[in-house]
Formats: structure tokens, sequence, C-alpha cells
């Protein structure tokens, strides 16, 4: 059960960060349908904005992405260390 539980969390660490990186790509470039950004927008702006509002302002650069996946991944190590 514990293997199972730390495979999900891996998976979804993964999950979220190709998400992370597909935003970044179709916010830089002009390619793919304009769904398919809505729908990436729609899957990681919830997880983004809550950080984003908590951040001092940085100048234009956004660091929620980078704050996210730490915190995931601080997450999965905490849980991995209970579990073990």
């Amino acid at each position: 059960m514990t293997e199972l539980i730390l495979t999900l969390l891996g998976y979804l660490y993964y999950a979220i960060f190709i998400l992370l990186i597909a935003r970044f790509i179709l916010s830089v470039s002009n390619i793919g349908p304009y769904e398919v950004r809505q729908w990436v927008f729609r899957l990681t702006e919830p997880l983004l904005a809550p950080i984003r509002r908590r951040l001092p302002s940085s100048g234009g650069a956004d660091f929620s992405p980078m704050v996210l996946l730490l915190g995931i991944w601080l997450l999965r190590a905490l849980i991995e260390s209970f579990l073990s």
C-alpha cells in the first residue's frame, strides 16, 4: 500500500511538471490550438493563483511554478519519510 501511494504521488508530481512545461511553451510561442492553451491554463491556474497572490512582486518574473513544484516535492518527501 505504501508503494502505491508513493507511486501515485510521483505520477502526480510529474503530471503537474509536464503541465507547467506545456504552459510555459504555449505562453511563449504561438503553436497549438487555442483549446489546448485554455485546457492547460484551466488545469494549472487553480494551483498557481494562490501561490502567486502570496509571493512578492518580482518585476514580471513568475516564480509560482517553481514554488509549486518545490512544495509538491517536499510534501512527497515528507509523506515518504512518514510511510517508511
